[in-house]
């Protein structure tokens, strides 16, 4: 069976800290402007907490089939934890997504599998469809530990999580050791580590479960690289950093599907 036949391509955009609202609002015009209208993949915009309520007045206004996700959340719905963000707050805003567990927020706030955990049980209880980030550093994959570090990710943030709700959630791959260190990681690199992953998840659930989730790769998405990543055959998406900041770099890699028809 093709992925193309049980998994809809998932395009995810992450603004990281970057955009003032007004700035934002443009910017999801300028790329529902750019986008092909025969679009049979899922779109993703992700900007700081600051703009969502904007861009969700906008994406709503102009009934744009552009989703809106957030950066992150916090475990709890409510309670003292000065600057953080309920879910139910994203879930107000008709927020569909948040990404968990970025490698950014692991190596500078310290989160851990544990915190991971909790917050992937909580965006499934309110019904927000987490994006879930796993991925091995440079250390580990010069040692070629990179399948343990994984399976250890995994195992641990998805222990406990209800099988009824996990096709919900989408797996993004994020090869650490080749963001900013000068080395590539190739497209057979990307779904050789997905394909141990779907494995992975067919054990820890099922293999229909394993079947049906989503899984991107993360990590310096350009419009020349998108269509190598995305004929290999068990990656269905992408999540997007530095191109989705320009709206024609990110309608250039959301319609792939053009350049497929020239190859």
């Amino acid at each position: 069976m093709l992925k193309g036949e049980i998994r809809k391509p998932i395009i995810a955009g992450n603004w990281k800290m970057h955009k003032m609202h007004l700035e934002g609002v443009k910017l999801v015009e300028e790329i529902d402007n750019s986008l092909d209208k025969n679009l049979d993949i899922e779109v993703v915009i992700i900007p700081p907490f600051t703009a969502l309520r904007s861009i969700s007045t906008v994406i709503k206004a102009n009934q744009m089939k552009i989703k809106l996700g957030a950066q992150n959340m916090h475990y709890m719905s409510e309670g003292p934890f000065t600057g953080e963000i309920s879910p139910l707050m994203l879930k107000a805003l008709d927020i569909e997504y948040v990404i968990i567990g970025h490698s950014e927020r692991r190596e500078y706030f310290d989160e851990t599998d544990e915190l991971i955990n909790k917050k992937l049980k909580k965006a499934l209880e309110v019904g927000i469809k987490p994006i879930l980030c796993v991925g091995e550093p440079l250390r580990i994959r010069e040692i070629g530990k990179q399948k343990q570090y994984v399976r250890e990710q995994l195992n641990n943030c998805l222990e406990g999580l209800n099988e009824n709700y996990v096709h919900n959630i989408v797996i993004a791959y994020e090869p650490i050791w080749a963001i900013g260190t000068g080395k590539t990681a190739t497209p057979e690199d990307a779904n050789f580590m997905i394909s141990f992953i779907r494995q992975r998840i067919s054990k820890i659930f099922s293999p229909v479960i394993s079947e049906k989730i989503r899984i991107q790769y993360g990590g310096s998405v350009k419009p020349f690289s998108i269509v190598p990543i995305m004929v290999q055959p068990e990656i269905d998406g992408v999540l997007v950093g530095g191109a989705s900041l320009n709206a024609q770099d990110f309608s250039d890699i959301v319609n792939y599907k053009k350049k497929l028809k020239n190859i």
